[in-house]
């Protein structure tokens, strides 16, 4: 039986305490299905901010630290989808070099919620825009320069339009764009009334808080696309998740998925919540999204059907029970919270252990067999 390979990226902060629950439960769950994994770990711990800020001297060490990791996960990231790896799980790293990675490999985040019986796929442009600029610094200033781009706006909207009619085989019903398009000078009208003709779709380019007004009076139409700028739609996940989600942010994970050729295929997983730098050390972060991830990992990647609600039947009864975080009002600690769900799955498995390998493509992968 071949192996499926996953790669797994690991942060600064809490990370390294999220990994091994990772590991854990994806181990646990393609045992139990009878299948096998091989997990390729980078070989670098990514900076958060927290540690960037504690470990660099000055602006000019920061710049030069986050351009490092934000390289080295770029590589990573094109070596892996090169070697026919189809997912990653990240765990929280520094937001900068993040949204650069994402920049050079067009990523976009997909998170489908439910409003009261209405469906909602929100696609976040994460390829261009304000998050993805690029800073230069004099003494007292910084100048961040931004760009948006007619064929990444074309690959985006492609794409999500793509995942909506996989998703609701009779498509969309509505499709909007929410970006800050008055700023840039009818260039993004323009783009939008071409992929409108070029798709056969009407789609509708909002500004931000028209958006958000229309939310509050109407509410959400069923099977309703909305295509976000990062610069409204990383502020509003959090309230869209509490609204239309019924659900934590510290709960959550989700998907990103890169659209550049080199990468195309690759989708990385993470957690909704940060770093958590304040949590490292004391196995007290909450560990529900990683569990979650690896579930969602497991199902969709490694053939394991029924992983995520058999993962969520061990969940509920945890909690039932009352392990929780404390984020959730609770006391019960990481790895507590982790041997409690994988007690409800099933026997336990051996822990695999993944080998570092280089971001040239060279060294050795541990398979749990």
């Amino acid at each position: 039986m071949t192996a499926a390979r996953i790669a797994l990226a690991v942060g600064r902060g809490t990370g390294p305490e999220l990994a091994p629950v990772f590991e854990r439960v994806l181990d646990r769950i393609v045992r139990l299905h009878g299948r096998r994994v091989e997990l390729v770990r980078s070989p670098r711990l990514y900076h958060s901010y927290v540690s960037l800020r504690a470990e660099a001297a000055g602006t000019a060490e920061v710049a030069a630290l986050t351009e490092q990791d934000a390289a080295h996960y770029e590589a990573f990231c094109r070596e892996q989808a090169a070697a026919g790896v189809r997912a990653v799980f990240r765990t929280a790293i520094n937001a900068q070099s993040l949204y650069l990675v994402r920049q050079r490999l067009a990523a976009v985040k997909v998170e489908p919620l439910t409003a009261d019986g209405a469906r909602l796929l929100l696609v976040r442009d994460q390829a261009q825009g304000f998050y993805t600029g690029e800073n230069a610094h004099t003494p007292g200033r910084v100048v961040r320069t931004l760009e948006f781009d007619r064929a990444t706006t074309g690959r985006v909207v492609r794409y999500a339009v793509e995942r909506a009619r996989a998703r609701w085989p009779e498509g969309p019903a509505r499709v909007l764009m929410a970006y800050k398009h008055h700023l840039l000078d009818g260039a993004l009208d323009d783009w939008a009334a071409e992929l409108s003709a070029e798709l056969g779709l009407d789609i509708g380019l909002f500004q931000p808080d028209t958006v958000n007004r229309n939310l509050l009076a109407h509410g959400v139409a069923d099977r309703t696309l909305l295509i976000a700028g990062n610069e409204w739609a990383d502020i509003m996940h959090v309230v869209l998740l509490d609204r239309y989600g019924s659900e934590r942010q510290e709960n959550r994970c989700t998907e990103n998925v890169h659209l550049h050729p080199d990468a195309a295929g690759l989708t990385e997983y993470q957690t909704v919540h940060g770093s958590a730098d304040d949590l490292a050390g004391l196995d007290l972060v909450n560990p529900v999204a990683t569990i979650r991830a690896a579930a969602r990992i497991a199902e969709r990647h490694v053939d394991c059907p029924g992983a995520e609600a058999a993962v969520e039947r061990a969940l509920a009864a945890a909690q039932a029970r009352g392990t929780r975080t404390p984020d959730l009002g609770g006391s019960t600690g990481t790895t507590e919270t982790a041997d409690a769900v994988l007690a409800r799955l099933g026997s336990p498995g051996r822990v695999p252990t993944p080998v570092p390998v280089p971001a040239d493509g060279t060294g050795a992968r541990a398979a749990a067999r």
